[in-house]
């Protein structure tokens, strides 16, 4: 009898430990983050990780509008100069800080004049950030920009606690979001828990998530498949049917904004100083020789989007005029030629150390070399990359953009002078002028025709040579309820469950 009335409350207990056990969500993703400081970062991965971590101002829907996040409305002033702002109540820092308006003007005056922040030419029209109360505050503007709350939506518009980010963020950033950070081992893990005093915190079921780097595609769903992750993004093309054909798992696909680009150094320190870089028709030529449509077909099994403009093809501000340039070795090596290049020339193009990068990568050298180009690839792991680019030890660099909602900000800060992400450091006062003015002006028909003006004079000096644009493919468990994708790829957690 005592041992029956033991059993009992062993298996009693048991229960009890299993329902209160943590519920974990792994998700795969394809890159370790760069550094976790919202206004100094620039890989997509680090979105994915501020998704869970770091509420922003605004929020973008799937239908690429924009909703209260922080910021509950919004409002121009007449002469479009003052965007005021309505902030949230009830929101607390994961320290325990108050969020409120002085929150947000420390953010964005951080954001505009930390040395190293990206945000910089994001941020070119703020001319100051005010207190009107604790729940408001008004931004002036140096002129109208249409973009600001674009901007805001995201990197731009997340917010850190103050007291808390007076060091080094990224060691432990501190923000709002509904998830707080725990632990960050490189190229391992980042570990963030459930933040109970979160505004909205009803809307999040799991009490910790794990993101875990795995560059190799094969990888990451091999680990799916078994059950070791939950949800993996940027799933192979060539792993869709496998995915589809596992009733275990459930596939989303989304047309997604953003693009794969080369990006030629033109004028970041001394490896610019070839004829690549010193050359508009050495690059012109190199461009000539890829062929989008084969790269499309072979790599991603005629999933992507072949392009050579950074905004997608159902966009207003796709001009439809400007054709992709179809492969022309004879042509390229002609260009050549004319250049005064003895051939082979030998280049250096970096790419992200995973197998799809890699594989895009080959197919660029064995097409170039066909042209005259002996291309020497440098596989590199991509935060590293993308540092690497940024201080200019780099000829030509195959990096990715995520895509944003306003065309402003797949362009602006990758080509300008003074471009937060302009890592080739190409220059020019007319296409300054242009896309300056283009933050300037509401109409559609205005901005369209001067970004028609940009994407020409970029086509002819050939600053970076856009590739495809690649759809937003996410796998997880055929039992995760209620996840919403979105074209932007982040995954947004509020109101998602298993059972």
């Amino acid at each position: 009898m005592k041992f029956a009335h033991l059993l009992t409350a062993t298996l009693l207990l048991l229960a009890t430990e299993a329902a209160l056990a943590e519920s974990t969500l792994r998700i795969g993703i394809q890159d370790d983050p760069d550094m976790l400081d919202p206004h100094r970062s620039r890989t997509y991965s680090g979105r994915l990780v501020y998704t869970a971590l770091c509420d922003k101002l605004v929020d973008v829907t799937p239908e690429l509008t924009f909703i209260p996040q922080l910021a509950t409305a919004w409002n121009w002033s007449e002469d479009g100069k003052t965007l005021t702002m309505t902030l949230r109540e009830g929101v607390t820092f994961h320290n325990g800080e108050a969020f409120d308006a002085a929150a947000v003007k420390f953010n964005l005056d951080r954001a505009r004049t930390l040395p190293d922040s990206l945000r910089k030419s994001e941020l070119a029209s703020v001319e100051n950030v005010a207190v009107v109360d604790s729940k408001t505050v008004a931004i002036t503007l140096k002129h109208p920009d249409a973009t600001l709350v674009s901007q805001l939506s995201d990197r731009a518009g997340m917010m850190l606690a103050p007291k808390a980010s007076q060091g080094d963020v990224a060691a432990k950033p501190v923000c709002s979001g509904p998830y707080q950070f725990v632990q960050r081992v490189q190229q391992d893990r980042i570990v963030l828990e459930r933040f109970k005093q979160h505004w909205n915190a009803q809307a999040y079921h799991f009490d910790k998530l794990v993101f875990l780097p795995i560059p190799d595609t094969s990888v990451r769903l091999a680990n799916l498949r078994s059950g070791d992750l939950d949800v993996i993004e940027r799933v192979a093309p060539s792993d869709v049917k496998t995915v589809t054909g596992d009733r275990k798992l459930k596939l989303y696909n989304t047309p997604g904004l953003g693009y794969m680009q080369l990006i030629y150094n033109v004028g970041n320190g001394e490896r610019a100083n070839n004829p690549v870089g010193q050359d508009k028709r050495v690059r012109k030529a190199f461009e000539l020789a890829i062929d989008r449509d084969a790269i499309n077909q072979v790599v991603f099994e005629g999933l992507y989007a072949p392009s050579a403009q950074p905004f997608p093809a159902s966009s207003p501000y796709y001009d439809k005029s400007l054709p992709i340039p179809a492969r022309d070795v004879e042509k390229s090596k002609a260009l050549l030629s004319a250049a005064g290049v003895k051939t082979p020339l030998t280049v250096e193009l970096k790419v992200a150390n995973n197998p799809i990068a890699q594989q895009v990568g080959q197919i660029i050298q064995a097409m170039a070399g066909e042209a005259g180009f002996d291309v020497k690839l440098v596989a590199t792991e991509y935060a590293t990359m993308l540092s690497e680019q940024q201080t200019g030890n780099f000829q030509i660099g195959m990096s990715a953009w995520s895509g944003r909602p306003d065309p402003d900000g797949d362009i602006h800060q990758f080509v300008t002078c003074k471009g937060g992400q302009n890592d080739g450091r190409f220059c020019d006062a007319k296409l300054d002028e242009l896309l300056n003015k283009a933050r300037t002006v509401n109409p559609v028909e205005q901005r369209q025709a001067l970004y028609n003006q940009a994407l020409r004079l970029l086509a002819d000096e050939v600053p970076t040579s856009y590739l495809y644009f690649d759809p937003r493919i996410i796998a997880a468990r055929a039992d995760l309820k209620g996840f919403v994708p979105n074209p932007d790829g982040l995954i947004r957690l509020n109101g998602v469950s298993v059972p």
